[in-house]
């Protein structure tokens, strides 16, 4: 059994280092269109490191040519399939402007867009690249109207507008868990001003009320009165924007409770 492994581990190295060799001798060919052919039959091959290192070293060499466009276009391909997005980013926006008028311009434009959608992070996260998308599958859109790709467009911008929802709302969560229930309030109010169209928007504003409520039963004995008073507002602004709620019963129950603590106050 031993002696098999080690004939299994012979071969694997042998592989290797044949393939490693052949590979070698194509770099250093001075034959181009040799090269450029084994470039691409890497690339069919899934082999996206050893062709993008050939199209690289041939981009100088075709840079004017009729195949400069098909090399570039798997160049960046390359970055792409090997998750370097921010190359692949790059790459499809110098696409773009060395062939703007290429048959695969409006793929190579979403491509583009959905660079930045692959780059965006986890919701606690920095969310640069997600506006980004955001902005630039807008972008396709707008400049591919009829465009197949649109559909999918639409839904990655909604699914980055949900994730920007979810980091402000963590954070603003983060706050009320950790008992500073007026920067909660705020935060909340925050999110609701900035997500008015979001499908749970009653939610946050229960949200700045429970927190008002919160800081208002913490308050010193003096500020209850003019707190309390603040989340009878809230309720009934609560009462205004989302009538048919559900939660609404919620909301109102805060509206009863700081009544009659005021009332309970002023006695």
């Amino acid at each position: 059994m031993r002696v098999f492994k080690i004939l299994a581990l012979f071969i694997g190295f042998s592989v290797v280092f044949s393939s490693c060799s052949k590979f070698s001798k194509v770099m250093k060919s001075k034959d181009y269109e040799y090269k450029l052919r084994m470039a691409d039959q890497y690339f069919v091959k899934k082999k996206y490191r050893l062709a993008q290192q050939l199209y690289e070293d041939l981009f100088p060499v075709f840079k004017g040519s009729n195949k400069f466009e098909a090399i570039h276009y798997n160049f960046a391909y390359c970055a792409y399939y090997m998750k370097d997005y921010l190359s692949a980013e790059n790459l499809f926006k110098n696409f773009l402007e060395y062939f703007p008028n290429s048959a695969k311009a409006e793929e190579v434009d979403y491509m583009h867009a959905y660079c930045f959608y692959k780059q965006s992070p986890k919701p606690e996260l920095d969310q640069t690249n997600t506006v980004k998308a955001m902005g630039q599958m807008q972008t396709f859109i707008n400049t591919h109207p009829g465009s197949e790709r649109n559909k999918e467009a639409q839904e990655i911008i909604s699914q980055c507008y949900n994730k920007l929802i979810t980091k402000d709302y963590k954070s603003a969560e983060l706050y009320y868990n950790l008992g500073h229930y007026r920067a909660a309030a705020v935060s909340f109010a925050t999110l609701l001003n900035s997500y008015p169209d979001a499908p749970n928007a009653d939610e946050f504003k229960l949200w700045v009320v429970k927190s008002y409520y919160r800081f208002a039963t913490l308050s010193v004995f003096d500020k209850q009165p003019e707190r309390y008073q603040q989340v009878i507002d809230e309720v009934q602004d609560f009462q205004d924007r989302f009538p048919e709620s559900k939660l609404l019963k919620d909301a109102e129950r805060y509206l009863t409770l700081s009544q009659n603590n005021i009332k309970t106050i002023s006695q």
